[in-house]
């Protein structure tokens, strides 16, 4: 009898192993399409297609929707916020050439997803999310995959973080109808910010350079992104 228990265990423990490594490759396998994909859509820079490849997106969506995470549309994470597509995470990542010692800041936590990428490639980044829930949850997310070069802040993303400025690079995941000052401010000489901008279902997102202390911008892609909200873009 015991033999038989023992032997029962050992065929679970070799099932679980099994379609444990499948679900794996089959992970890898959706990934390496997804990055195929968005090579087709035009990202070229090989270090932003293998950040693509390495972080695991399904582990930055909710249970529900993990059958979906390597499909190239925008995904609902609660609270009435999404998830970006990977083609424009991929996009706004490589129009911002990180470099690895630079200083990030991005606006819009949401998942940790983009947070994740950019701390692939940057040396330090700071996100700061809105909504609390979703804060403490991508906190909580980026810390046990072991993204340690990511701080994360509860706030208002209108006025930035200026306790760590000035910053390298400022990406912006969320659309305020118009540039917000303050991170113009908070951007290094030299800087870049990419930023969707504009009202529903009519944006455009922004690249901003900042050179001798003199602010460019110009369109780059349509887009639709969720609005921004918070106090500071409610005052101005």
């Amino acid at each position: 009898m015991k033999i038989i228990i023992f032997l029962f265990i050992v065929m679970l423990v070799l099932i679980n192993i099994i379609y444990g490594s499948e679900k794996i490759d089959n992970y890898i396998k959706l990934r390496e399409d997804m990055v195929e994909f968005i090579k087709q859509r035009g990202i070229k820079d090989e270090k932003v297609l293998d950040v693509m490849r390495k972080v695991k997106r399904h582990l930055f969506v909710p249970e529900s929707m993990v059958e979906n995470a390597y499909v190239n549309d925008p995904l609902p994470i609660g609270e009435g916020q999404t998830i970006s597509q990977p083609y424009i995470v991929a996009f706004m990542t490589e129009v911002l050439n990180v470099k690895p010692d630079e200083k990030v800041l991005e606006i819009g936590t949401g998942s940790g997803y983009q947070a994740a990428i950019l701390s692939e490639l940057a040396k330090e980044v700071y996100t700061i999310e809105i909504i609390e829930v979703l804060g403490k949850k991508a906190e909580k997310t980026l810390k046990d995959l072991g993204y340690k070069n990511v701080k994360v802040k509860i706030g208002d993303g209108y006025k930035g973080w200026i306790e760590y400025a000035p910053y390298d690079v400022i990406i912006v995941t969320c659309a305020p109808d118009r540039i917000p000052e303050p991170l113009v401010k908070q951007l290094k000489d030299g800087g870049r910010m990419i930023i969707p901008v504009g009202e529903s279902y009519n944006q455009e997102l922004i690249m901003i350079e900042k050179i001798n202390g003199i602010v460019s911008q110009k369109g780059v892609l349509p887009v639709i992104f969720v609005p921004m909200t918070g106090d500071g873009i409610k005052k101005h």
